[in-house]
């Protein structure tokens, strides 16, 4: 596999290329000379940072056995997330919520705006995000069941193509019992404030 600085030059270079391929050289023009190496830089660390993390490293660190009783949903709402649709290269943006039922273990809060995150910063289309949290959740943590909505703005939706300001994508993952759940689902639905 390439290093971060192997891949960071192959970056740069891309970048060189593309910029001289609109005929906007970064050597003519002052304000683009750094620009190939930023975006690069951008696209490793900010973009697609999301490659180097492991769902099951972030799920099994700091986990806590559940107590008795714990029975009810564990549910965050309004996690803001960004990523990029890999059909045109172009970004997305909105807020999750993730939602999981427990069996033996719990892990702290941030760790699922974390299992957002690692998902969300690679190549990815909105409906693979969204099943990917579900499911890590019920593979990695072992919940009984998992639930992730996303809604987003798609930036290919707006600038090109239809062009539709204002449109959102709403998309759901479920996994595990909350998959044929009615009454998690609902209970899901209802804690985050949105309709069946």
């Amino acid at each position: 596999m390439n290093s971060r600085v192997e891949k960071a030059a192959k970056l740069t270079k891309a970048f060189e290329d593309f910029l001289r391929a609109v005929d906007r050289s970064p050597g003519s023009y002052p304000e683009l000379l750094d620009t190939p190496v930023r975006t690069a830089n951008m696209w490793l660390d900010e973009l697609l940072d999301g490659y180097d993390w492991d769902p099951k490293d972030i799920l099994s660190g700091g986990s806590i056995l559940a107590r008795d009783g714990v029975s009810e949903l564990v549910i965050v709402r309004d996690i803001f997330f960004h990523s990029t649709c890999p059909h045109h290269l172009l970004p997305y943006h909105g807020i999750a919520h993730v939602a999981y039922l427990p069996s033996d273990r719990i892990v702290g809060l941030s760790k699922l705006a974390r299992l957002v995150d690692c998902f969300a910063h690679r190549l990815i289309l909105q409906e693979e995000l969204a099943q990917g949290v579900a499911d890590a959740l019920v593979t990695h943590l072992g919940a009984l069941g998992a639930a992730c909505m996303l809604d987003a703005e798609q930036l290919c939706m707006v600038i090109r193509g239809v062009r539709k300001q204002g449109s959102r994508a709403i998309v759901m993952g479920y996994s595990g019992s909350m998959a044929t759940d009615n009454e998690a689902k609902k209970q899901f639905l209802s804690a985050i404030n949105a309709k069946e």
